[in-house]
């Protein structure tokens, strides 16, 4: 049977060579080679700061414990998302108050954000979902409106544009993840970028236990409590090499998205999510919207087709429902019905024509099958 896998790391022998580089150089830990990638980011991103970090999770909670938020304090999160996105606040000591979303994009419903604003609201995480940017121009003046900061979670938005700007260097902080299912990987491990010396340096020796930052072993001087959130020289050789081909890596991805438009635009079986007007979306994941989601989706899987549910609806787990620390505002028909009806189809860089075609195929096949 054919398998078409959900995505396939870009992982070349130049990756192999660097890591194997890293590896007989004996500086294994955070070194040089991580510095490396956080300039290329700084280069492609066009922002003042990147710092790598453990995960995309560890990266926003250093965002919000850099703006000193914390217990009695309120961040607003959408409610489709990964869960992490609001974990962070409760491991901060906040409360996260969560918020509907837009069910033509599948980002956060900017009007009912902002209904949720009270005066404990000291942050909103917005997600720029699946590649696709937020609207910066409603966020920016709803940030100046309450004086509130954006800490944004870019996950999946490496590349994305809004207004021909990057995501990376719109947001008070944005944070990108470089887990396996990214086209730029480290395997695991996040970056952070922002634009504010003051939270750079914070940041900076928070990830290093709390040191100063222009301490040494010798004369090591620890300003705060801190942790390790390091990335170490192996896992970023392999996020470095790819960084490198980010504009073939997104250009190839954006040439497979047309193809897919293409081939199941105006097609009455299944709606193509919206995108945000002046953005540019970076595809990381390519959605749609289907009616009888999970029954297509194993009738796919089982053609050796690798299709995905898009994330999940926080308010239906009891972490988020049965949480005092938790306020769900809303009935979420957003989120339910993105929960119910978002697919994620194949989308790598060595994916064929024939491929994408074999997937569409099956997948119309399917829908007339079970209509």
């Amino acid at each position: 049977m054919r398998k078409i896998p959900l995505i396939k790391p870009y992982i070349t022998g130049a990756v192999k060579d660097k890591v194997c580089e890293v590896l007989d150089s004996g500086y294994l830990t955070e070194g040089p080679i991580t510095k490396e990638l956080e300039n290329a980011f700084i280069s492609y991103i066009g922002c003042q700061y990147a710092l790598a970090v453990t995960s995309c999770t560890t990266g926003l909670e250093m965002g919000i414990r850099a703006l000193k938020i914390g217990p009695g304090d309120e961040v607003i999160v959408p409610d489709y998302t990964y869960p992490a996105t609001a974990h962070v606040v409760a491991i901060a000591g906040a409360d996260t108050v969560i918020v509907d979303i837009d069910p033509e994009t599948m980002l956060i419903d900017y009007a009912a954000m902002e209904e949720a604003i009270t005066s404990r609201t000291k942050a909103i995480i917005p997600v720029s979902l699946f590649g696709n940017p937020l609207d910066y121009n409603i966020l920016n003046i709803i940030k100046k409106k309450y004086n509130i900061a954006i800490i944004e979670d870019a996950a999946c938005s490496i590349g994305a544009e809004y207004d021909d700007k990057k995501v990376g260097n719109i947001s008070d902080i944005s944070v990108f993840s470089m887990h396996p299912r990214k086209f730029i990987t480290t395997g695991e491990g996040g970056m952070i970028c922002c634009n504010d010396p003051n939270l750079a340096e914070w940041m900076l020796s928070y990830k290093h236990f709390g040191m100063g930052v222009e301490a040494d072993r010798l004369s090591a001087s620890f300003e705060r409590m801190g942790t390790n959130y390091k990335l170490s020289n192996i896992l970023a050789a392999v996020g470095l090499v790819q960084m490198e081909q980010i504009e073939y890596l997104l250009s190839r991805r954006k040439e497979l998205a047309a193809n897919y438009i293409k081939l199941l635009e105006g097609h009455p079986g299944l709606r193509i999510p919206g995108i945000t007007p002046k953005g540019t979306h970076s595809y990381q994941s390519f959605c749609i919207f289907i009616n009888q989601r999970d029954r297509r989706m194993q009738l796919l899987r089982e053609q050796g087709i690798e299709v995905q549910i898009g994330t999940y609806s926080l308010h239906m787990h009891r972490a988020f429902n049965e949480n005092p620390n938790c306020r769900l505002i809303g009935d979420m028909a957003g989120s339910k019905y993105a929960f119910e009806h978002c697919l994620a189809l194949p989308l790598y860089h060595e994916m064929s024509f024939d491929d994408q075609l074999y997937v569409v195929e099956n997948l119309l096949q399917v829908i007339k099958e079970t209509e």
